[in-house]
């Protein structure tokens, strides 16, 4: 494959985009959508290699600014020859793509962190009863907790499809790149396995929380509840389920394994306010991007009632104070806490979210920042 950048030899600044690509036709230059492909001036450069996709027929190149998959990142397609004479692994490869991306990796990210953080330290104050036979249980209680969170946040891609083409466009069912037939069969997929996994293996209490769990993410998106309109409930759900549900139903189910009934201590309450209180934040600030799109579309968050400066500021200060408490708590219960990991560890934290928000203020909230500042 071959791609140059050269002067036109016309008198215009305009320059020419030359493209040549083996195994396969290039489309007719008429094909190529203006808004998608076009040139650039002698003093600018190739700002950004949004996506390459590629068939049998066609090799396309987009180069839009306005390509929200991620600002100045490269995403290539690292099979593009093997599509031209394997269509059938270029139509799989996609499809995997399309349901990494549908899945909302940085979600996955902080169940999975709460979670190990938890059974880490159940396993710590009951090292004498590990077993290697718990190691697949607690592998299958992972699965189910990200089954758990597929079904909540596909459920509301599904249910937010016109107003996710103005905010997220680059969301697989909004970008056009998986169906929605196709997502709710995945959605029903990990509904049912997530419940399968969890009745079998981990009792009727822990299957009981499981399923609020999932009731909740359901009406938070699904008409004719949608409580996702209203701050106050959408904020209250995103906290209890992301919040406590999940760190005590975890620490939980973790002692029943052990064979341990259920009792509180320092480092678990700890862990439990703090993570709860990082939801509260991510209920407060997940709107700040998508203003423009639910004004349109009618949808009451705190961000459009209040503003983006001041819900920024607003998250901004509770997760301060949740860094603040954690570096007390290691100062006044060190019995408890390693001084030395959590005091440090929070302080950097707390110092880089104040740099953070200044950078976000200097930005003027664009939401290009918005973005970045909330992921």
């Amino acid at each position: 494959m071959e791609l140059s950048f050269a002067p036109s030899s016309s008198s215009s600044s305009s320059s020419s985009l030359r493209i040549r690509v083996s195994h396969c036709t290039t489309t007719k230059p008429s094909s190529f959508p203006s808004s998608i492909v076009t040139t650039t001036s002698k003093s600018q450069s190739l700002s950004s290699l949004s996506q390459c996709t590629h068939n049998s027929n066609s090799f396309r190149l987009y180069t839009s600014p306005n390509f929200h998959r991620r600002p100045n990142s490269i995403w290539a397609c690292s099979q593009a020859e093997a599509a031209g004479s394997d269509p059938v692994l270029a139509k799989v490869s996609d499809f995997r793509d399309a349901c990494w991306r549908f899945l909302r990796p940085h979600t996955i990210r902080g169940t999975a962190l709460g979670s190990t953080a938890l059974v880490t330290r159940a396993l710590i104050e009951n090292s004498h009863l590990i077993k290697w036979t718990l190691l697949f249980k607690a592998f299958s209680g992972l699965f189910a907790l990200l089954c758990g969170n597929g079904y909540i946040v596909g459920i509301n891609q599904i249910y937010d499809i016109k107003i996710d083409k103005v905010n997220k466009p680059y969301l697989p069912i909004a970008a056009g790149d998986l169906s929605v037939k196709s997502a709710w069969l995945l959605v029903i997929f990990f509904a049912v396995a997530g419940l399968l996994i969890v009745g079998f293996n981990f009792g009727p209490f822990i299957t009981s929380l499981y399923s609020l769990g999932l009731f909740l993410g359901t009406i938070y998106s699904v008409p004719p509840f949608r409580m996702k309109r209203f701050p106050v409930a959408a904020f209250l759900i995103i906290a209890t389920v992301r919040g406590f549900l999940l760190n005590f139903g975890v620490y939980y189910a973790t002692r029943a394994a052990l064979g341990l009934q259920f009792e509180w201590s320092s480092p678990v309450a700890f862990i439990t306010t703090f993570v709860t209180l990082f939801a509260l934040v991510i209920a407060i600030t997940k709107d700040l991007p998508d203003v423009e799109g639910d004004r349109k579309f009618q949808i009451s968050t705190f961000a459009t009632k209040l503003g983006v400066r001041k819900i920024a500021f607003l998250g901004s200060g509770l997760l301060l104070v949740n860094y603040v408490g954690s570096i007390l708590a290691a100062s006044f219960m060190p019995e408890a806490f390693r001084r030395s990991l959590m005091i440090p560890t929070h302080t950097i934290l707390a110092l880089s979210l104040i740099f953070q928000t200044w950078v976000l203020e200097q930005a003027s909230y664009t939401k290009v920042i918005t973005n970045s500042f909330v992921a």
